[in-house]
């Protein structure tokens, strides 16, 4: 019908079901195939406008947005204010759409070149995951609202069965390099912590050396956030930092703890990070978690230097409900050898501050800079007794 655009009436209807998600507290879903609004249609005044109400309703109700085709304008609006936003490998999104763009700019461009799953995905990431299919990106999007209440003040969902049971995790030492210059997929890690194969990647083909997800553990619903050594060594580059950033942002609004996984260098440095905003959108992601209201969990895993330990929500006196390292973790300003050489210390003072590094996490649990140091095969079962711990704080 007229192309999918978006009219008078069509703007009255989105407007209706937004009311309807608000007063009844309910899911809201979007399914996206058309043009913005309707040109035909004289604009302007003061009328009802569906966007002001997807604005209010950010954080109040769980909104997931499925972009089936291509959307432009008005209605591609709809994907950046939900939670999560799923598309097609045959849709795309984008502010204006290829006749206009010609017309307006006199850029001659394809709509896969505009907005379709490369730039959505993996450019600006506007879109956070890509389903194989129509049916594929509603089954997706039936998974992603499992771990939510069904508005932000409502009772989690929570599971039983073997699989939510403790468990000691005897294949842990098979998935972490000794050599803590060798890279490894933190994927394998949150598996043996997930129950079974609860867990669910949210943005993998954007900031790809931060891996966000969730996950039942335990049987109650969690955020995850974790460093990925496989790239980067996890060195968090500014569009890791945007999309931790609106992860943490859009899942915390609705009472899921968090899990923060450090395996971290520190930020990325160099030119092309300062000029892609690092400091901006890092400070952003450590704001977003320091802001978090539910049960938050930090466990250093095997490095953590600088501000990667902040945005990790490993400082103290961050609200933790815990705060963990496993044996073999180093951490402090920056890695001893380059920052050493940096700084231009004497030999002395060079060797003091690699041996102050070598003693890892020891000399600060002392401190009470984490509550414990912990066997790496106990990890599963820590956080489960974390999550018992702050229960008084989750929505049940």
């Amino acid at each position: 019908m007229q192309g999918g655009s978006i009219g008078a009436a069509s703007m009255a209807k989105r407007l209706r079901i937004a009311d309807l998600a608000a007063q009844e507290k309910h899911p809201l879903v979007f399914l996206l195939d058309g043009a913005g609004h309707r040109l035909t249609e004289e604009g302007g005044g003061r009328v009802p406008n569906d966007l002001l109400a997807l604005a209010d309703l950010s954080g109040r109700v769980p909104m997931v947005c499925l972009v089936l085709g291509a959307s432009a304008g008005h209605g591609a609006l709809t994907a950046p204010l939900s939670d999560f936003s799923i598309m097609t490998p045959a849709s795309a999104i984008f502010t204006a759409g290829p006749p206009l763009v010609a017309a307006g700019t006199g850029e001659v461009v394809s709509k896969e070149e505009l907005g379709g799953p490369q730039v959505a995905l993996e450019t600006s990431g506007v879109i956070q995951n890509l389903a194989e299919d129509d049916d594929d990106a509603i089954r997706m999007a039936r998974q992603y609202l499992s771990y939510f209440p069904t508005d932000a003040n409502g009772a989690l969902p929570s599971r039983s069965g073997v699989e939510t049971e403790p468990a000691r995790l005897e294949k842990f030492l098979d998935k972490i390099p000794v050599n803590d210059r060798r890279g490894y997929d933190i994927r394998g890690v949150i598996s043996l912590i997930a129950d079974g194969d609860s867990f669910f990647e949210v943005q993998p083909d954007f900031g790809a050396s931060l891996v966000t997800g969730l996950a039942f553990v335990g049987g109650t619903p969690l955020a995850v956030v974790a460093n990925n050594p496989a790239i980067r060594a996890g060195a968090i580059d500014a569009d890791a930092a945007i999309k931790g950033a609106h992860f943490i942002e859009h899942t915390g609004a609705f009472g899921l703890p968090f899990l923060f996984l450090a395996d971290n260098p520190g930020l990325m440095a160099g030119t092309a990070s300062e000029r892609a905003g690092i400091l901006r959108w890092g400070g952003r992601m450590f704001a977003a978690q320091r802001k978090l209201q539910s049960p938050k969990i930090h466990i250093t895993i095997r490095k953590a230097f600088g501000f990667g330990t902040t945005i990790m929500g490993q400082n103290p006196f961050d609200r933790q409900t815990t705060c963990l390292a496993l044996p073999t973790a180093t951490l402090g300003a920056m890695p001893a050898a380059s920052g050493g050489r940096s700084a231009g210390l004497a030999e002395e003072a060079q060797a003091e501050v690699e041996a102050r590094e070598a003693a890892g996490p020891w000399s600060l649990v002392e401190r009470f800079g984490y509550d414990d140091i912990i066997d790496p095969r106990e990890l599963r079962n820590a956080v489960i007794d974390a999550l018992r711990l702050g229960s008084n704080r989750l929505r049940r």
